[in-house]
């Protein structure tokens, strides 16, 4: 009797140890896309200057992609600057990437890339020192 019981609990154990394992594996697996997050909202009626909300990334590149764009002036670009936002000083200004494409229809896609700048508050400025815009974005996503 006492050998069966013990083999019972072998075996319970064995079973605990697979599973422990099993949990460990799974978070060592998507541990490495964590860091990845995004996010998406629209724009209406962004004018000269408007600033996108704040999102925080830890380090690593940044992707900002437009759909569906439309400018009631006319223009057929936009300006997409990306900038971090740093307390007590002039925010940082990174290249602008001239969006063009999603002014091209309904589905039509612009995007920029933007190269690891360190951690912190980032945001992106449309159209900066422009001296009017008027501009409608159906989809954007931001990617970090």
């Amino acid at each position: 009797m006492k050998s069966a019981i013990l083999s019972g609990l072998r075996k319970t154990g064995q079973r605990a140890g697979l599973v422990s394992l099993g949990a460990v594996t799974l978070l060592s697996l998507t541990a490495g896309s964590v860091h990845a997050a995004s996010w998406s909202s629209s724009i209406s009626g962004a004018y000269p200057n408007f600033e996108s909300r704040r999102w925080y990334d830890n380090g690593g590149s940044q992707n900002i992609q437009f759909t569906n764009c439309t400018d009631h002036t006319g223009a057929t670009s936009a300006g997409v600057t990306l900038r971090k936002d740093v307390d007590w000083q002039v925010d940082p200004t990174y290249t602008t990437a001239s969006f063009t494409n999603c002014f091209g229809g309904y589905n039509s896609t612009s995007s920029g890339n933007w190269s690891d700048k360190g951690s912190g508050n980032y945001y992106f400025a449309v159209n900066l020192g422009a001296t009017y815009s008027d501009l409608d974005v159906r989809t954007l996503a931001v990617t970090y």
